[in-house]
């Protein structure tokens, strides 16, 4: 297939659920555990247990409805703010978030939590501290100057943005613009934690297949440091998953502050 026709995540949208599934699940043959789930919750578990990314507000852009990357984060911050771009994903993670019947399990990516962490015995009450601690999902326009236009949100403490810039973004100019309009969110001082997918040209979903910017560490490093932000940890895992789902190489997470 010609790239040119892939489709685009945040104009077309696709199955939330069959994301989950086929990526971030533990169902029997998904190949993507390691490099999608565990890498992620380690990578922030050990950043957060630095002791210095802290406070009062995070906020979440993300790919899907995804809700592994929270559960170490509502251990230093009172309330989470999870921005999507799809109405689809905000019903998605509130069914989770209500305990409503038919919600994606996200059991696994608990018991990692607390397994790495060593408090296994309080695996239960993880996910209640983390559904406490999401208090809005909103809808949000890439677009718009105030993105959650006509809330105006207060400045964060914090963002986490997992596989979005590079699904959002055609080129590398897109994704700076983006890079920007996060950074605006952020206060003086306030953390960014990206975690994105390197090397990567699609992904599929169900039968279709998307569009991904492709970009290396030193890119992401680069365009961070120009935006204004100190690069305080950066880890690359080298891909382990054996699928064509998606042609990445490699996931990284970047730790950073803003000056």
């Amino acid at each position: 297939m010609d790239c040119s026709t892939y489709k685009r995540y945040h104009i077309h949208g696709h199955d939330t659920r069959k994301l989950l599934e086929d990526y971030f699940s533990d169902k029997p043959g998904m190949a993507f555990g390691e490099d999608m789930v565990i890498f992620p919750i380690k990578s922030l578990i050990q950043a957060f247990a630095a002791g210095h990314i802290k406070g009062d507000i995070l906020l979440d852009l993300s790919i899907g409805s995804l809700v592994h990357h929270l559960y170490s984060a509502c251990e230093f911050f009172k309330d989470i703010i999870v921005l999507k771009i799809k109405d689809r994903c905000i019903l998605e993670l509130k069914r989770w978030v209500d305990k409503r019947t038919g919600a994606f399990h996200w059991g696994h990516a608990a018991k990692h939590h607390a397994d790495i962490e060593g408090k296994s015995h309080q695996l239960e009450d993880k996910e209640v501290k983390v559904r406490s601690a999401i208090q809005h999902v909103m809808k949000c326009n890439l677009e718009k100057e105030n993105m959650t236009e006509p809330i105006v949100l207060p400045p964060a403490d914090c963002i986490i943005s997992a596989w979005l810039l590079e699904f959002i973004s055609k080129d590398q100019d897109d994704y700076i613009r983006y890079l920007r309009k996060f950074s605006r969110l952020l206060k003086p001082g306030g953390h960014f934690l990206l975690i994105g997918s390197l090397g990567e040209t699609y992904y599929t979903v169900g039968k279709e297949k998307f569009h991904a910017f492709s970009y290396d560490e030193d890119f992401a490093r680069k365009v961070l440091e120009k935006e204004g932000f100190i690069i305080d940890e950066c880890k690359v895992q080298q891909r382990t998953a054996v699928s064509d789902l998606s042609d990445y190489k490699a996931v990284i997470f970047i730790a950073a502050h803003k000056k």
